[in-house]
């Protein structure tokens, strides 16, 4: 499996991906997960990949032919949306050619795309291809993709990427998010590919590699574990009122509770043990640790 993250936001675009393949916990291995088609002054677009590696490097050998005037390719295409349709594509060219012997083998056409970049003349745009060639586009609304293993650093992205947040701070969201998936899924594992484009730069200024030794993400997870740990303590723990102050649908609850034959409340009376207690609002200035 793997993980990848890209952002685009008023400043750039920022592209985060994983190193880490796998094909079982014996077969663990690394590759590339990030390719940069560039033309300085020109174009900069940049992929990332997820899915069978087997078909997302056929995929990307078939985008890296080079250019030529009687074909499409990602050098020449003329806006970013004809960029997304070459790569899609390519993707229906390997499933045309490798999903029906695939599916002998009970194997899934398995792979996804996350294309991003700037075309001379226009703005930055970023787009997510499925297996099956089709694609999206990110918006002011939902102006991020991800791809793989994609669910544990998805809420602090939601809760701090707007188009507005400075590319720098995405930077260092796309890095919290990638180290929140590493803590909870042992097939993401560094090292890490971070490239931020700046709007209108026309090439790449700012790529980075980072490992155990890089000192900066190594901070990124110890201040991350630690304000969390921090602030959880922080948040006041229940309060429960004392049994008169039940309100009466908890004591309509009780009653209902079944009996055995003999008058005996069963087992499930245990949900409503007594004396009864119901959760209250935490007191003001009160924090409980």
């Amino acid at each position: 499996m793997t993980y990848c993250v890209a952002m685009r936001v008023d400043e750039g675009i920022v592209f985060l991906s994983d190193t880490r393949t796998n094909a079982g916990v014996d077969h663990v291995s690394a590759a590339r997960k990030m390719t940069v088609f560039e033309h300085p002054g020109e174009r900069v677009l940049v992929m990332l990949v997820a899915g069978n590696l087997a078909l997302t490097q056929a995929v990307m050998q078939l985008l890296a032919e080079p250019a030529s005037d009687r074909k499409t390719t990602l050098y020449n295409a003329p806006s970013m949306a004809d960029a997304a349709r070459v790569v899609g594509d390519a993707v229906r060219e390997v499933h045309r050619r490798d999903a029906e012997s695939l599916a002998e083998f009970d194997i899934d056409f398995n792979c996804s795309f996350i294309l991003g970049g700037q075309i001379r003349g226009s703005a930055p745009r970023l787009f997510m291809v499925y297996a099956a060639g089709n694609f999206v586009e990110a918006s002011t609304v939902s102006p991020y993709f991800q791809i793989g293993e994609s669910k544990y650093g998805k809420p602090i992205i939601d809760r701090v990427v707007t188009p507005s947040t400075p590319l720098d701070e995405v930077a260092k969201c796309a890095l919290v998010s990638m180290d929140s998936t590493l803590r909870s899924n042992l097939s993401v594992g560094l090292p890490l590919d971070l490239l931020v484009y700046e709007k209108d730069a026309l090439r790449v200024t700012r790529f980075s590699t980072l490992d155990h030794d890089n000192q900066y993400f190594e901070m990124i997870h110890r201040t991350w574990g630690e304000r969390l740990r921090q602030i959880f303590g922080e948040i006041p723990n229940p309060t429960w009122a004392s049994p008169d102050n039940v309100p009466l649908h908890a004591r309509e609850a009780a009653s209902t509770v079944p009996h055995a034959p003999n008058g005996d409340p069963l087992a499930v009376h245990d949900a409503y043990a007594s004396p009864f207690q119901t959760l209250m609002q935490p007191e003001s200035g009160r924090s409980q640790q």
